[in-house]
């Protein structure tokens, strides 16, 4: 794992964003795309529709397959079935690292805004999604971890805070 402080700290072209649903990913991801102008793909608007149904796993790992074969990509969103094949594609691997208590603040400030990351308006509190940010850090957390130890040459960027994450995006340099 490199330090994520050091200001000089090159990113490669194929990135993934990972962390608890709530922790701002897509967030950090939009930022990420308009330093680099690297083309960003919300793995949200891929599964889900915007009626709620989502299309197949098999059309999703079509899709997901398609844009992995890609020069340059960032690839935001969890989806733990997938985050092994993702992690064999890419070279730089971004976790945001925060706690339960911020993505369940994350998850609650976004009922009712409009976001490009996802085909709907949360209106009210997903009882699934706030379960899934409980058993984040004791089920997908460690098993994330322990994934990333298996890919050692990646880089890997770790932040446990907001700021932390973009005061790291402010010292990277724009795409020229």
């Amino acid at each position: 794992m490199l330090d994520a402080s050091i200001p000089s700290l090159p990113i490669g072209r194929k990135i993934l964003v990972l962390g608890c649903p709530g922790c701002g990913k897509s967030t950090f991801a939009r930022k990420l795309q308009e330093k680099t102008k690297i083309p960003l793909i919300h793995l949200d608007n891929i599964w889900w529709k915007p009626d709620r149904t989502h299309i197949t796993r098999e059309e999703f790992d079509r899709q997901l397959d398609e844009i992995l074969c890609g020069d340059a990509w960032i690839v935001d969103g969890y989806y733990h079935r997938t985050v092994e094949r993702r992690l064999r594609a890419c070279d730089t691997v971004v976790f945001l690292d925060l706690s339960e208590a911020l993505c369940m603040q994350g998850i609650t400030e976004r009922i009712g805004t409009v976001r490009p990351d996802m085909p709907w308006t949360e209106e009210m509190l997903d009882p699934e999604l706030a379960d899934l940010v409980r058993k984040f850090h004791t089920e997908s957390r460690p098993t994330l971890l322990d994934l990333l130890k298996h890919y050692p040459d990646k880089q890997l960027l770790r932040f446990s805070s907001r700021a932390e994450a973009d005061t790291w995006l402010d010292r990277l340099p724009n795409a020229t």
